[in-house]
């Protein structure tokens, strides 16, 4: 459906694509993920000529889009595309929003266009707000507005560029099961994401992106749980594991428990699970085990997810004279971190020059 051969895109000093050589058959669902700067949204802002390519050539359903005589509004017609930004038009509510292009470019006539625009309003779960503008609508509602807008003009291929990075943690899942549902139906879609669970579990293939290419490719299961190539496993090890060092008392907790966030949602974890793990690390990390700790010290932690156990394992190592911290007389802190644990296992050696080692199990 989609072939590209030789792809590559300069900016000035900077060439985010150097040699791109791929085919997306009709029905694929493909996740592009990879670390920032890899070229992951040029791509597919390539692939309908919203970022012109250097060299290379693009074939949609047969057509050479790259060709100078292509029709690209035609082509784009039948490929639509959803930022991360909604894009939405501020004048027009809700309804005239998804209207708008049916009535403009496909000639479809109002009644038509609107009775298909409600069946998608139905669709994404926002029947209601049809006659709402979009200053009166959450992010995530915003987003979900804007994929029944492409999708008004039936296209057969859906490009997604981080749909859910501009949202508020909260409003991701809601936008990720509209895109769920779409893949059911069997359309051709390719998604720029980084949340690494919605990348595994919505996709047929994964391109990971780097070295100015599609550096590897492969199933989830094979990118996800079998890497080959040595970028892509430490690209997916970093995914598993969240991990930090603390070297100072003035280490930035707040913004700890905010990275640890981001993880949990990459990860797949839930809510409640991540909220559990930012509380072991206050009550446990912070007001028992730094405290006893002298300046200078060393400190690490990290926190794992197993999607099969449905279980955070958060490991506190640091140095200095034994400590175990469940021994400690700050009984509050001690009984906040218990209550959002499953268990909580000390010992007296360590690994890798620490002295002692916490293990937190976290449901």
């Amino acid at each position: 459906m989609i072939r590209i051969e030789h792809l590559r895109k300069e900016y000035g000093n900077v060439t985010p694509l150097k040699d791109v050589t791929v085919t997306i058959e009709r029905g694929d669902v493909i996740s592009v993920i990879g670390p920032s700067g890899t070229g992951k949204s040029t791509f597919i802002r390539c692939l309908n000529l919203l970022e012109t390519p250097t060299s290379g050539d693009i074939w949609v359903d047969g057509v050479r889009i790259t060709d100078k005589k292509c029709n690209i509004n035609a082509v784009r017609r039948k490929m639509g595309m959803v930022f991360q930004s909604f894009n939405l038009f501020q004048h027009m509510n809700v309804i005239e929003n998804i209207m708008a292009a049916p009535v403009d470019l496909l000639k479809t006539p109002r009644r038509e266009a609107y009775e298909e625009g409600m069946r998608l309003l139905r669709a994404v779960g926002l029947a209601d707000k049809a006659e709402n503008f979009p200053d009166e609508l959450s992010g995530g509602q915003k987003q979900r507005v804007a994929i029944a807008r492409t999708l008004a003009m039936k296209p057969e291929i859906i490009l997604f560029d981080e749909p859910t990075s501009a949202l508020d943690p909260t409003m991701v899942g809601e936008v990720q099961a509209v895109i769920r549902d779409l893949a059911r139906q069997g359309l051709t879609m390719v998604i720029v994401t980084h949340e690494m669970h919605f990348a595994r579990e919505i996709a047929n293939r994964v391109f990971y992106m780097d070295e100015g290419g599609i550096y590897e490719e492969g199933t989830p299961q094979e990118i996800f749980d079998h890497p080959k190539r040595e970028k892509t496993v430490r690209f997916i090890k970093r995914v598993k594991v969240f991990e930090t060092d603390i070297t100072s008392g003035n280490f930035d907790f707040i913004g700890f428990n905010t990275r640890l966030e981001e993880f949990g949602r990459r990860s797949g974890i839930s809510q409640r699970t991540i909220y559990r793990a930012q509380t072991v690390f206050e009550e446990l990390c912070v007001q028992i085990i730094l405290p006893a700790l002298g300046e200078p010290f060393a400190l690490n932690v990290s926190v794992g997810y197993s999607q099969d156990e449905e279980t955070a394992t958060m490991q506190i190592r640091y140095g200095g004279e034994a400590f175990d911290p469940t021994t400690s007389d700050n009984f509050l802190s001690l009984r906040l971190a218990e209550n959002a644990a499953q268990s909580i296992e000390y010992a007296a050696a360590g690994e890798d020059g620490f002295t002692n080692l916490v293990t937190v199990k976290i449901k």
